[in-house]
């Protein structure tokens, strides 16, 4: 199959170089028949003419062109380009002597008027050598821009694969992190046989939901992630009881913003699991608002200055992952004094 591909291929385009050849003949049997009567001498000539015309164009296109031209080999395109036309122009001159001792038999007056100019026969030959050299370069040009295309197509594709891979892994590293915290609360509570383990239940069943089938999506709303972030702090509220105080201040413009999943929670999780209890109690305040595509988020914690880490496996994750997700397009502080732990996340979705 591939071999009749090959050969259609090759006899479609020696077919397309015998009628191109041939529409040169007429060309030139057109060119050199003015001002003369003599259709065989101007035929003969034309003929004679032509295996100096093919030479030369090929020797430049298959040759001349793609390996010294293209590959920016200059110098030795410049020699090789001198040989080349030196040696045509001696071959044109033996096709004017051609013309005169052989087709007109030495009388000069015989001669097609065209015929005796060797600049105009120069012209004539030149014309096709050059006219077809620079298709030959528009064709490679095409070629090469193609081809960088399709080369930077492909490394736009794999830095996109790359980039999905690192997503995928830091999204994993956020699974296990997020369930072992939800599922020690329950264990807790499972073990002094507390009423509230079933709403505890049913709150994970809704974060695992949210978890196993939001999380794989690009985006989601942001409304979804803030009531996912809610029943993260219902549950948080029953495993601390009445010694947590955590504030929600929600205010959107529009319901319909989306946003990368998963992104806020860490923050979140930080504060409870970093914060510190002052005066009997863990206080948080959460933020979140938005104004045309920014999302302005901020979460504050008590804390006594030194027990809050700045560093971590949540913490780092996230700056990856905003990195990956918003890169320029978005401004993190984190500030930790004595007596709070401040995170102040904005993104221009």
């Amino acid at each position: 199959m591939i071999n009749k591909k090959l050969l259609l291929k090759y006899s479609l385009k020696f077919i397309l170089h015998v009628l191109f050849w041939f529409a040169v003949l007429l060309f030139y049997t057109y060119f050199f028949a003015v001002d003369s009567t003599n259709f065989n001498y101007v035929l003969s000539f034309s003929i004679f003419l032509m295996p100096i015309t093919i030479a030369t164009t090929y020797v430049s296109i298959y040759k001349l062109i793609p390996d010294y031209l293209a590959t920016k080999r200059y110098m030795k395109f410049a020699l090789y380009s001198t040989y080349t036309l030196i040696i045509s122009a001696y071959l044109i001159i033996i096709s004017i002597f051609f013309g005169l001792v052989y087709l007109s038999n030495f009388k000069y007056q015989d001669m097609a008027p065209i015929s005796r100019s060797l600049l105009l026969v120069m012209i004539a030959v030149y014309l096709i050598v050059i006219m077809v050299s620079a298709f030959k370069l528009l064709k490679l040009n095409s070629k090469n821009t193609e081809r960088a295309n399709s080369l930077e197509k492909k490394i736009l594709e794999t830095q996109l694969k790359l980039k999905e891979q690192e997503l995928n892994y830091l999204k994993m590293q956020i699974h296990p992190h997020f369930l072992f915290n939800t599922l020690n609360t329950m264990y807790g509570f499972a073990l002094k046989k507390a009423d509230e383990t079933p709403e505890i239940i049913l709150k994970l069943s809704n974060l695992l939901d949210y978890l196993l089938y939001q999380i794989n999506k690009p985006h989601v709303l942001l409304s979804d992630e803030i009531a996912h972030i809610k029943d993260y702090i219902d549950l948080e509220q029953i495993r601390f009881n009445d010694t947590l105080k955590c504030s929600l201040d929600i205010d959107l413009k529009n319901e319909h913003l989306k946003i990368a999943p998963m992104l806020f929670i860490p923050f979140v999780e930080n504060s409870f699991k970093h914060g510190n209890i002052t005066d009997g109690f863990l206080n948080i305040d959460i933020n979140f608002s938005n104004k045309n595509n920014e999302v302005y988020f901020k979460i504050t914690n008590s804390s006594s200055g030194n027990s809050t880490k700045e560093h971590g496996l949540g913490l780092d994750n996230i700056k990856k992952r905003l990195e990956l997700l918003y890169k320029d397009n978005y401004n993190l502080n984190i500030n930790n004094s004595n007596t709070s732990y401040e995170v102040e996340l904005v993104i221009n979705t």
